[in-house]
């Protein structure tokens, strides 16, 4: 996770951050400040040690992620209740998103996609720098070019990353680089498909404008 440069002495093993002189990044910079941890930062930094799985106690409904895909189709999280969702907030300029993208891949491949979906929401880059990157993932990768929905999200640093179990609630939260076909993700994600089973996911909203 990327951090600020007062933050330089620490450790040196972590996720990354958003200097505050760039645009939309100084506000979602000064938001952050308090934390000592930005969004999108390219200058060298500390790399705080990465977190694991972090239950959410209160399971909250997720925010808004409603995104265009590299194929400029839009992929909506509200309609994949039913599902358990895999949402991770990445950019291509921050070491350990890239360390842990491959994993993402490996994971979607554990499930099929009628019970897991894995959403990769690249932050602040332009569409060819992404696809130079991600190449064909076998998972959609989002473009929030403007940051409105990370903002939205209780998102600190980059990579940070979330479970949505299949009512649309935030179960988990991983902070920093993780494997994310790591046993312990894995069996969360069993955990999430076979609990809430007993617990109807709630009904899909309607799409805007009324129509599918």
């Amino acid at each position: 996770m990327t951090v600020f440069p007062f933050l330089q002495s620490e450790s040196r093993n972590a996720p990354r951050t958003l200097p505050r002189n760039l645009g939309r990044r100084r506000l979602l910079g000064a938001l952050l400040a308090g934390t000592g941890l930005a969004l999108v930062g390219r200058s060298p930094a500390a790399w705080p040690a990465p977190g694991g799985l972090v239950p959410l106690a209160e399971r909250p409904t997720a925010p808004a992620l409603r995104l265009a895909d590299l194929q400029g189709q839009i992929v909506d999280l509200a309609r994949m209740r039913g599902r358990v969702v895999l949402i991770n907030f990445w950019a291509t300029w921050c070491p350990p998103c890239r360390k842990e993208f491959p994993s993402l891949g490996r994971v979607r491949g554990l499930f099929t996609p009628e019970t897991f979906e894995v959403l990769a929401v690249n932050v602040e880059e332009e569409a060819e720098t992404v696809k130079a990157f991600a190449g064909t993932a076998a998972f959609p990768v989002l473009l929030d070019a403007e940051s409105r929905v990370v903002m939205s999200w209780p998102v600190k640093g980059l990579p940070t990353s979330f479970l949505v179990d299949r009512q649309g609630r935030l179960a988990y939260r991983l902070t920093g680089e993780q494997e994310f076909d790591d046993p312990a993700i894995v069996a969360a994600i069993h955990d999430l498909l076979a609990g809430d089973r007993s617990d109807p996911p709630l009904p899909n909203p309607p799409p805007p404008g009324g129509r599918e």
